[in-house]
């Protein structure tokens, strides 16, 4: 009976999902491209590329530009979702949960949504 247990909840809950409950750190984001996951720190710089191609908002933790550990992009596409986001999550602590990806050696995540950044304390 366990063991159909065990197997009814690895069908239910597939890893994908439960990676998402995964906390890291923005410094540990590296040792977990591809995995979904949601990685906090600090905002220290965050900027609004308007003039350049896709308008991409680039929030950076725990270091600043060009120094960052982790970013979250957000596409112009989706920005008129977020506000202005270089100005409201700058110098808080925030989360995101997404998929981990990796451009030009730094991990990051694409936000599409809101509901994927929180506040860390939340």
């Amino acid at each position: 009976m366990r063991v159909l247990c065990g197997l009814f909840l690895l069908l239910l809950f597939p890893s994908g999902l439960v990676l998402a409950q995964q906390r890291l750190k923005a410094s540990e984001a590296k040792d977990h491209i591809g995995e979904t996951a949601t990685v906090c720190g600090r905002v220290e710089s965050a900027h609004f590329a308007a003039s350049s191609k896709r308008q991409p908002t680039f929030i950076n933790l725990d270091a600043p530009y060009p120094r960052q550990i982790f970013t979250i992009v957000i596409w112009g596409t989706d920005r008129m979702k977020f506000g202005k986001p270089e100005v409201e999550y700058v110098h808080k602590e925030v989360c995101v949960t997404g998929q981990i990806s990796e451009y030009r050696g730094v991990p990051e995540v694409i936000a599409t949504e809101p509901r994927q950044i929180k506040s860390a304390g939340q």
